[in-house]
């Protein structure tokens, strides 16, 4: 299968993408190259590479593609702060472009990275659910994926497959590594500084799950039946997949001996918790889905990674591993203008 990876150049693309040449299919990548010079570590990219903003898709970058798996977007909610109206721009309206382009290009399957942040915050009692449970975004890069769910489930036929996987909070290695997401920084600033500082008081719950087992939901995107995920929305995790943030900072101290670990509670009791179900993609896709890495066995991977490239204190702080912190560099070395185009090309 040709499968269409945009954002192939960030934290996730940069591990499906292997994972799907391994798995026989041809990758072509398509990004906009904010973070193609943020490696930490050695990557293969052997497939053919579109460098294109997602805005400015046309029908030919199309040509000969089964599949798209879409990554590419302002991936958290300090960078959609940047611009509101950006983040709806580029997210939503490029997204929704993206897909009708592909549909009437004859494009079969398309694969969307939500998010479960559209859940906003909620009562902890339960566990949130896809279709039941309320949509409360409470940011512009939530709003903008919710928003870009239910356009493009308006464009579902039986030609044209559209499934949205709304992944738990991401964790574990990759070349273009994020330290900006809970359980990354909590390892990195352990490995580095031999302190593991939590603003809170540890209580906010955290879905969590692997970059490699949020590939996988991915790429079960591409197989599953049409009768099993055609329309439909999967919280993306695994089993027993909901921590609180004590438990993250207790795994990490337990992966990273002789680190110190401080509640600083400056936050107080965050109220950014909940507490996400799971039962869908474990149940419904159980023969495409099967999620194998834990968060020790992720902390491991991690450490390893950091031992291999000598991470220090300056790479966990900098802008190759903090999202917003590279694009605030490209913008103030005048690589970027204020809408996130680039000045040089």
């Amino acid at each position: 299968m040709r499968v269409l990876v945009t954002g192939n150049q960030g934290y996730i693309g940069s591990v499906l993408s292997p994972m799907l040449q391994n798995d026989g299919h041809t990758v072509v990548g398509l990004d906009a190259g904010y973070f193609s010079d943020c490696l930490i570590d050695e990557v293969l990219e052997n497939f053919e590479q579109i460098k294109k903003d997602i805005r400015d898709i046309q029908p030919q970058d199309l040509d000969g593609i089964d599949s798209i798996i879409h990554l590419a977007g302002l991936s958290n909610d300090p960078l959609g702060d940047i611009s509101p109206a950006l983040t709806h721009k580029i997210n939503f309206e490029g997204t929704v472009n993206l897909a009708r382009i592909a549909k009437k290009v004859g494009v079969k399957r398309f694969v969307f990275a939500s998010s479960q942040s559209m859940y906003g915050v909620s009562d902890t009692s339960f566990e949130l659910e896809e279709d039941v449970s309320d949509i409360n975004p409470l940011t512009a890069y939530a709003q903008s994926k919710w928003e870009a769910e239910v356009e493009l489930k308006k464009l579902v036929s039986d030609n044209f497959l559209v499934v949205c996987f709304r992944p738990s909070t991401v964790f574990g290695a990759s070349p273009r590594l994020r330290n900006d997401i809970v359980f990354n920084n909590l390892v990195a600033g352990a490995y580095t500084t031999q302190k593991i500082e939590v603003k809170s008081d540890g209580s906010p719950w955290r879905p969590v799950v692997h970059v490699r087992d949020v590939c996988a939901a991915f790429i079960s995107g591409l197989y599953a039946p049409a009768a099993i995920i055609n329309g439909r929305s999967f919280n993306v995790g695994i089993a027993d997949g909901n921590f609180t943030v004590r438990d993250l900072a207790e795994v990490v101290q337990r992966t990273v001996p002789g680190s110190s670990l401080n509640f600083t509670a400056e936050h107080g009791n965050d109220s950014r918790t909940y507490r996400v179900s799971f039962r869908r993609i474990l149940s419904d896709l159980i023969d495409y889905y099967k999620p194998s890495w834990s968060l020790e066995d992720g902390g491991q991977e991690l450490v390893s990674m950091f031992e291999k490239v000598d991470l220090n204190e300056t790479q966990f702080r900098g802008r190759h591993t903090i999202r917003l912190a590279q694009l605030r560099y490209l913008m103030d070395s005048n690589q970027l203008d204020h809408n996130l185009r680039w000045k040089t090309e």
